[in-house]
């Protein structure tokens, strides 16, 4: 039979585990982003799990074009939010230190969770 892939086992004994969530409404951003985090973990000598894309968040606005000549016809609008999760396990100070003092680009919010 063919060998099957066995799971990745983290051991999250190494350190304190970060979680950390990404949203922005621009992908290239959150990507930008998340591989600006990964890189900085996986320098400093953490071990990285991630970025997740989570499912997208979908808003649809529908606005009149014009209260009296085309009050039937309506122009749509949507807005999107991205998500993205990156858990770095076996965290060391230096990891720390560094995520602090990391600039990022604007339009993306993060959330840490340690």
């Amino acid at each position: 039979m063919a060998d099957a892939k066995k799971p990745q086992t983290i051991n999250t004994n190494d350190g304190p585990r970060i979680r950390i969530r990404l949203k922005a409404y621009d992908h290239k951003v959150i990507d930008s982003a998340a591989k600006q985090i990964v890189d900085t973990a996986i320098r400093t000598g953490s071990e990285v799990v991630g970025p997740v894309p989570l499912p997208i968040k979908r808003s649809t606005f529908t606005v009149v074009k014009s209260p009296h000549v085309y009050k039937k016809g309506g122009e749509a609008f949507e807005m999107r939010v991205h998500k993205r999760l990156i858990d770095i396990v076996g965290a060391t100070p230096k990891t720390i230190d560094s995520l602090q003092n990391l600039s990022l680009p604007a339009g993306v919010d993060v959330e840490i969770k340690m």
